[in-house]
């Protein structure tokens, strides 16, 4: 599988995200933000954390107008599979490409720490190797990734089942460290090929470092 990464200008998350699939075994093309399409062959495209062009205005609000974005948006209505990582998740939004918006944290700080998850929906690729109701010790670091949507927007997203993963404590209880509605720490589309969340998965394969939970959520989209 060829998973192609894109750097924008204050990007710090590709390396670990490069990390993270070469050691499942996948090939990793890193994709500069100014290029204008991406290497042929991609099976998936991740949009990875950091503070792209510094987060000025809002978070990832410039950088859904980079060259390189047309061809995410171009490749995702295709029904390219997607991955938006943080600061990915928020361009996934910026871009129209998830439905919600971002607000600062309801703390208003920067929160940085292993958190539990729990798997709400595995009917798609990104979990289908993981069970409804397990709980996943991923660590999350933001300070804009209070998500938010009106109530038939909520409503919608479970309809379809878009909710993928909320965030609970170590018993699956709800727990919820930034004030996202409904807890929610990850959403897909609904045609289930471009998904986002918060906290880091790529941060999470090796139990060295903390937790492999990660492992099983990127091997969902190995094939």
């Amino acid at each position: 599988m060829l998973v192609a990464v894109a750097v924008f200008p204050g990007t710090n998350c590709e390396i670990d995200t490069k990390y993270a699939f070469e050691k499942l075994g996948q090939e990793v093309v890193l994709v500069f933000h100014k290029e204008e399409k991406l290497p042929e062959g991609t099976d998936l495209v991740v949009l990875p954390g950091g503070f792209s062009y510094g987060d000025y205005l809002r978070s990832a609000a410039i950088a859904k107008f980079s060259p390189i974005m047309k061809a995410v948006i171009e490749f995702a209505n295709q029904g390219g599979k997607v991955l938006g990582i943080c600061n990915g998740f928020q361009m996934l939004v910026e871009a129209g490409l998830l439905p919600g918006a971002m607000k600062r944290n309801e703390s208003v700080h920067f929160i940085s720490k292993f958190h539990p998850l729990k798997v709400v929906a595995n009917d798609n690729l990104f979990l289908q190797k993981c069970a409804i109701g397990d709980v996943l010790n991923i660590p999350i670091a933001h300070g804009e990734g209070s998500f938010y949507i009106d109530d038939a927007g909520l409503k919608e997203l479970y309809a379809n089942k878009q909710v993928l993963l909320t965030y609970c404590d170590e018993n699956g209880n709800v727990q919820n460290p930034n004030g996202s509605i409904d807890a929610i720490a990850g959403i897909c589309n609904k045609s289930k090929n471009v998904f986002g969340l918060m906290p880091h998965p790529e941060r999470a394969i090796e139990s060295i470092l903390g937790s492999d939970d990660g492992v099983k959520m990127l091997q969902g989209f190995i094939q």
